[in-house]
């Protein structure tokens, strides 16, 4: 399967064997004599090579932050140099 430019990997490929948290897990529930049969769907988790959703949001929102700022304070500055120099703010419109 293919998702545009990604390639959606076989759910085959997923093992939590050898992941160490999850083997932990594994263990904590057969302790209690329980078993977790859809642990591999949080093997991705754990997998770096997959790009996580909040890193591209992250990316996304930061992307152009230091160049908004900058033109923020710019304008900041011009509108309160220029309303100094035209006497301010006339509250009657």
């Amino acid at each position: 399967m293919t998702g545009g430019n990604y390639e959606i990997p076989d759910w085959k490929t997923y093992k939590w064997q050898g992941i160490p948290e999850l083997e932990e897990y594994q263990k904590l529930l057969a302790r209690e004599g329980l078993k977790d049969p859809w642990i591999r769907n949080e093997v991705w988790r754990y997998q770096p090579e997959i790009p996580r959703l909040m890193d591209g949001v992250r990316y996304s929102f930061f992307r152009g932050f230091k160049y908004a700022a900058a033109a923020m304070v710019v304008t900041i500055l011009v509108d309160k140099l220029v309303l100094k120099k035209r006497g301010g703010h006339d509250d009657h419109h």
